[in-house]
């Protein structure tokens, strides 16, 4: 650990305040210099020793999900913390709730290195991590050492790469996390791990739901909202089938969207790399998937709006679009992750303005 406070000039820092920019600034530069996957893991764990800044949300932020009491919109999408190592530093900077994950029954090395690639003209990165993860029983060992609100603290839920029975490892990772996360979300929609898209097909989708939903009735209580994580390279027509299937099989929100295959419009010498895009690039995708949804779906179930979201006016931009709260992880690589603070005082001043509708 003494390495991460080293690398990012942290060490014995106080991160509040005034401190807390000067400080990120100068963590920032020097993680740039990192290769980005090295720069990410040394980041965790300056978190989880304390070196990251403290917020606390505005009151007129608090918002109630899915039942879940949350301080703020505002999440960590998941991706971020894949491994649940430092899910209590990012609560203290000021995020409502944390997406850990995703998580697979087994552990998994993922794709070979390199995997994550800074495009830092878009404001953007790809990857191509392959759901690299430790496995359900050390992400389930970290968790129940988890002393915060279990409410704020959700798992998104992958399936191994050689597994014949995706649907059933979806499952195994339900029944490892029963009552140790507020929410779970099924990811099929990472473009990194070969045909996994291919779950969101309509008969595909509803097999899993049918089975997802089977296995949450039979844990029993607590009950925890089921959400699904979906893509945003999908036709009018797909997201129309989605959002039917999704209605019908018992899913209580969709997330929109994950990272894309797309790489129109970009400037960066990375970005013909294989993998999925995110940042700045995919806000037009995600914001006309959450617009499709909304009108397919006429308010029936929450959203959660995530990509290319940087500001206080992108986060706010989703919640007229339409979305219930938003999630942030590839803008946090240029801002470091007081950023959530700063959307989080942006929408507060919009809500006590009017110019915002204030959470319920």
């Amino acid at each position: 650990m003494g390495e991460a406070a080293a690398a990012l000039g942290l060490r014995g820092a106080c991160l509040s305040g005034h401190d807390v920019s000067l400080a990120e600034r100068a963590a920032l530069a020097a993680l740039r210099r990192l290769d980005p996957e090295r720069a990410h893991g040394l980041a965790l764990a300056a978190l989880r020793l304390g070196l990251g800044p403290r917020h606390e949300p505005d009151p007129i932020l608090s918002t109630t999900l899915f039942g879940l009491r949350l301080p703020s919109p505002v999440g960590v999408a998941a991706g971020f913390d894949k491994n649940a190592v430092a899910p209590e530093a990012m609560l203290r900077a000021g995020f409502g709730f944390v997406e850990i994950g995703a998580v697979t029954p087994r552990p998994q090395a993922g794709n070979a290195r390199p995997r994550l690639f800074r495009l830092a003209e878009d404001r953007a990165a790809i990857n191509r991590f392959g759901f690299n993860n430790e496995g359900l029983e050390a992400v389930a060992t970290r968790l129940r050492a988890f002393r915060g609100e279990r409410a704020r603290l959700w798992a998104n839920l992958g399936a191994n790469k050689e597994s014949e029975d995706r649907a059933g490892d979806y499952v195994a990772v339900m029944r490892g996390l029963h009552g140790l996360v507020g929410a779970m979300t099924l990811n099929v929609s990472s473009p990194n791990t070969e045909k996994l898209r291919d779950l969101q097909g309509p008969a595909a989708l509803s097999a899993l739901l049918a089975r997802a939903a089977e296995a949450r009735e039979a844990l029993g209580a607590p009950r925890f909202p089921l959400l699904l994580k979906i893509a945003p390279d999908l036709t009018d027509a797909e997201i129309g089938a989605l959002a039917a299937a999704a209605m019908a099989g018992g899913i209580d929100g969709i997330v929109a969207t994950n990272t894309t295959l797309s790489r129109e419009g970009l400037h960066s010498p990375h970005a013909r790399e294989a993998g999925g895009l995110s940042g700045a690039p995919l806000k037009a995708k995600a914001l006309h998937v959450l617009h499709r949804l909304r009108i397919e779906m006429g308010g029936a179930l929450p959203l959660i709006g995530v990509g290319g979201i940087g500001s206080a006016e992108d986060a706010a931009e989703r919640l007229e679009a339409g979305a219930s709260a938003v999630q942030l992880y590839t803008a946090m690589v240029y801002a470091g992750p007081s950023l959530g603070a700063e959307i989080n005082r942006g929408l507060a001043a919009r809500m006590r303005a009017g110019a915002l509708s204030a959470r319920a």
